[in-house]
């Protein structure tokens, strides 16, 4: 039989308990009187500092950030379409990267029991060294199922030779005379679950799911 060329696709997947949880603050007030309304906001965003500054030092916190106060006014209108009095806003946004899930529990517990403070999502992640290496052991895992096929195909047809042409992520391997297509991402992280249970929140991460899928090309004789 003369030679024939295998084209296949192999995937690869890997479940990691995620390592760092970001968490999103924002304060958000209204009141008639401007000044009344800035200070309180300064207020609850000086303590947001000062909490996450404090769980920084004892190891609870990777980094975080703060935004400056954001102030501005409106008019509202009633339903009947009168113009009601000025209204004054402020808001601040907050993030703290913890590494500690435990005290960011505890912290996300005291932050709902305070008018004006909102904690708008935690995000799982992995810390960069982790990602970057299981994403080179993922890529890795799915070349060798793309290898494991084509020499499945090939024996299945009575060939045992079979040698790599070409190996590329999904999209980026073009057929003979086509130009190669867009690029499609090989990377993806998804955990983004919390439970609550007794008198605080208990949060219970999903494994971050990472995935790679690459398209290759054998020779088989």
């Amino acid at each position: 039989m003369s030679e024939v060329t295998i084209t296949v696709r192999g995937e690869h997947e890997a479940r990691i308990a995620p390592e760092l949880a970001v968490a999103r603050v924002s304060v958000r007030l209204d009141g008639p009187e401007r000044a009344a309304v800035a200070a309180e906001a300064t207020g609850l965003g000086m303590t947001l500092r000062e909490e996450m500054q404090a769980h920084q030092d004892a190891g609870a916190v990777a980094q975080w950030s703060s935004d400056r106060v954001a102030i501005w006014s409106d008019r509202p209108w009633s339903q009947d379409g009168a113009q009601l009095p000025l209204v004054h806003h402020a808001t601040i946004g907050a993030r703290a990267e913890f590494t500690d899930i435990a005290a960011l529990s505890e912290w996300v517990t005291r932050l709902s029991e305070r008018e004006g403070v909102t904690v708008e999502g935690i995000e799982w992640k992995l810390t960069p060294e982790t990602a970057r290496e299981t994403e080179r052991d993922v890529a890795a895992g799915a070349v060798r199922v793309a290898s494991a096929r084509a020499e499945a195909y090939a024996s299945a047809i009575g060939l045992t030779h079979v040698a790599p042409v070409e190996i590329a992520d999904v999209g980026l391997l073009a057929q003979p005379g086509e130009s190669p297509r867009p690029q499609a991402r090989m990377f993806a992280m998804a955990a983004d679950s919390v439970g609550g249970s007794g008198p605080g929140l208990q949060f219970e991460p999903q494994p971050i799911v990472v995935t790679a899928a690459v398209e290759a090309r054998f020779t088989a004789r």
